[in-house]
């Protein structure tokens, strides 16, 4: 299957709209959010297109095609509002013979990873920054950067999932990075 994977939305209408015209023009069979979907985070400023009841609508419109897990700006009052699960601490995906642990990236991530065997790849969003980074025995760690507040120079973007290979690309579908799996 062909995964969209996003993360860090905050509430951003435009980016919102923006990475759900891409996934339609990708022809990904599912969008997998890791997290902080509706709020911008003390820590954050307010990303352009603000609109968290706007986001929440036109997620709520493609629930379908929806896999979340659950960031640290995500809350119980979200969940309130949202037509699908966001709650989940992880999700578990497989890519050819490779398992994908999925987070957010606030709990696990490379400094702290969660058991993994060798040959998993660890999946998670918080930072705003891509990232493609082989750790440990044949693992890798990867970062779809932020859709609606990069941080570090990177693009607003996204990465897409496949078995055999990861792309990473900014909302215009412009592929920069690519890594076999």
């Amino acid at each position: 299957m062909k995964w969209m994977i996003a993360s860090d939305l905050h509430g951003s209408a435009s980016a919102c709209e923006a990475l759900l015209r891409t996934f339609d023009a990708e022809g990904a069979g599912r969008l997998l959010l890791l997290g902080d979907l509706l709020y911008h985070g003390p820590r954050n400023d307010l990303p352009e297109g603000y609109a968290p009841k706007k986001v929440l609508a036109m997620l709520n419109e493609r629930r379908e095609a929806l896999l979340c897990v659950r960031g640290n700006c995500d809350a119980e009052v979200d969940q309130m509002v949202l037509d699908f699960p966001i709650l989940a601490d992880y999700c578990v995906l497989f890519a050819g013979n490779r398992l994908i642990y999925a987070t957010h990236g606030h709990h696990f991530n490379r400094q702290t990873p969660p058991p993994l065997q060798r040959g998993d790849i660890l999946l998670h969003g918080h930072t705003h920054v891509p990232s493609w980074d082989r750790f440990g025995e044949d693992n890798f760690c990867l970062n779809p950067g932020s859709v609606s507040l990069p941080k570090e120079g990177s693009a607003h973007g996204y990465m897409i999932l496949t078995d055999a290979q990861a792309a990473w690309k900014d909302l215009e579908g412009k592929t920069y990075h690519t890594l076999a799996l």
